[in-house]
C-alpha cells in the first residue's frame, strides 16, 4: 500500500511547510519511460493563461537533489545562485499563449503548483549540510511572502515503478485542481463539483471555532493544525473526543485491522496498547497530533506501529473511533457526524464529484483519498478546474 508520509525525500534540514509526499515501492517488471508527457489545462474562468504559472520543483531520484523543471523539461538542480535581486528564484513555466499546454515531467518526486495574477518566491538555501535546497511556499503563515499569491498544488512521484499522484488539502484549500492519470488504466480524481469551491469557504466559515481559518475574500482555507499553530484554532479541539476515545477503550477491545494482521488493543494507564503480529502502544494524543497525525500519533514505515497509527489518526479526524469498535471504518456516512469532528476535511470531501480528498495526513486510510496511480502510464493532465 502506498502511504502518505514525509515531504519531499532527502530534505532535511530544509525550512519547508509540514506537508507530505508519496514515497512509492516500484513495481518489479514495470517501466515507465525516462520522461511523461504531461498537459495543463487552464479551465479556471478566471485567469487567462497569462496570468497562470506553472513550477514543478521536488526531488531528483537519481541524485537526492534538490531540483525544479525549466519549460523544455529539463531536470535541473537548485543552486544558491539561483535567487535573483529580490532574493527569490524565478523557476516560473508561463502557460501557452492560448489553449493547452504541453511539457514533459522527469522522472522525480515533487509538486506542481499553480500561482495565479502572480508569482511565487522560492528560495534557495543551503540545508543543514549545506546542501542547495528551497523554501517553500507556506500559504498558512502570515508573514510567508506568497501568504497573498493566489496558489495551490497537486504531488506526484514518477520513477521507474509508474506514477503516484495526488490532488491534496492536506495544507491548504485554495485553487481547484484535477488530475488525469493515463496508461493501464484511464483515472481521473480532485475534480470539485460545481460551486463546490465556494461551498468549502462558507462550511468551514460556519463551523464553531473554525472560522479562521478562511484567509481573505476566499483567497484559501488552512488546515485546522497550521491554523492551531499561528494561533487560529484551540489547541484543545479534540481534548473531550480523545478522552471519551481512551475511556471507552478502558473496558471495551478496540480491533484494528491492517495489511500486516488484526491488533487488539485497550487502554491501561494513560496508553492504547494493542496485542497483535506485535505489540504497539500509543500515548494519549493531544489535539495537534491527531489535526497532523503525528506526534503520539507518527506512523513510522514499519508495517506494525505505522499502519494503526494511521487507522487511528483516520479514525480520530473522522469521528468514528469512540462509538465504533472495528477499525477502520469504510462506510463514508458514518465520517464526520459528532459534532467534534474535523469540519475543514469533511469539508473538502462534500465539494469532491467522487467523494475522495485529502483532507489530513491519513486520509488514505480505506481509500478516501484523491489519489490515483499507474505502473505504465502514458501521460498526465492538470487542469485547472472552474469556480
Amino acid at each position: 500500500m502506498v502511504k502518505r508520509r514525509s515531504f519531499l525525500l532527502g530534505l532535511a534540514g530544509a525550512t519547508i511547510p509540514a506537508a507530505g509526499i508519496f514515497t512509492s515501492r516500484a513495481f518489479a517488471g514495470s517501466a515507465a519511460g525516462s520522461g511523461l508527457p504531461l498537459t495543463v489545462v487552464n479551465n479556471s474562468g478566471n485567469y487567462a493563461n497569462t496570468s497562470v504559472r506553472l513550477y514543478i520543483v521536488g526531488t531528483d531520484l537519481a541524485t537526492g537533489k534538490q531540483c525544479y523543471v525549466k519549460p523544455d523539461g529539463t531536470l535541473t538542480p537548485v543552486s544558491l545562485g539561483d535567487n535573483g535581486s529580490d532574493g527569490y528564484t524565478d523557476y516560473a513555466i508561463p502557460l501557452a499563449a492560448s489553449g493547452d499546454t504541453r511539457l514533459t515531467l522527469p522522472r522525480m518526486s515533487g509538486r506542481i503548483y499553480v500561482a495565479l495574477g502572480d508569482k511565487l518566491r522560492f528560495k534557495a538555501v543551503a540545508d543543514g549540510a549545506g546542501r542547495p535546497a528551497l523554501q517553500y511556499p507556506a500559504g498558512w503563515v502570515s508573514s510567508d511572502p506568497n501568504y497573498r499569491v493566489l496558489h495551490d498544488f497537486s504531488e506526484f512521484t514518477f520513477n521507474s515503478g509508474g506514477m503516484y499522484c495526488n490532488t491534496t488539502a492536506v495544507d491548504q484549500f485554495s485553487v481547484p485542481l484535477s488530475l488525469r492519470l493515463t496508461g493501464a488504466a484511464d483515472q481521473s480524481t480532485g475534480t470539485i463539483r460545481p460551486g463546490g469551491r465556494d461551498a468549502v469557504f462558507s462550511a468551514v466559515a460556519a463551523a464553531p471555532g473554525f472560522d479562521k481559518l478562511v484567509v481573505g475574500n476566499k483567497l484559501r482555507v488552512i488546515a485546522p493544525g497550521h491554523g492551531l499553530d499561528a494561533g487560529l484554532f484551540s489547541p484543545s479541539y479534540y481534548d473531550a473526543y480523545v478522552n471519551q476515545v481512551w475511556d471507552t477503550y478502558r473496558g471495551t477491545d478496540l480491533t484494528v485491522t491492517v495489511n500486516s494482521g488484526t491488533f487488539t488493543g485497550r487502554v491501561s494507564g494513560d496508553a492504547l496498547t494493542f496485542n497483535g503480529p506485535r505489540p504497539v502502544s500509543f500515548s494519549r494524543p493531544s489535539t495537534r497530533d491527531v489535526l497532523f497525525c503525528d506526534g503520539a500519533l507518527a506512523a513510522p514505515n514499519d508495517g506494525t506501529t505505522g499502519p494503526v497509527a494511521a487507522v487511528l489518526g483516520a479514525g480520530f479526524n473522522r469521528s468514528v473511533l469512540a462509538a465504533q469498535h472495528n477499525q477502520p471504518v469504510t462506510d463514508a456516512r458514518a465520517f464526520y457526524t459528532a459534532d467534534t469532528t474535523n469540519h475543514y476535511a469533511k469539508a473538502v470531501h462534500s465539494a469532491t464529484v467522487d467523494g475522495k480528498a485529502y483532507g489530513f495526513a491519513f486520509d488514505d486510510v480505506a481509500g478516501f483519498a484523491s489519489y490515483i496511480q499507474d505502473t505504465a502510464p502514458t501521460g498526465l493532465t492538470l487542469t485547472l478546474t472552474p469556480w
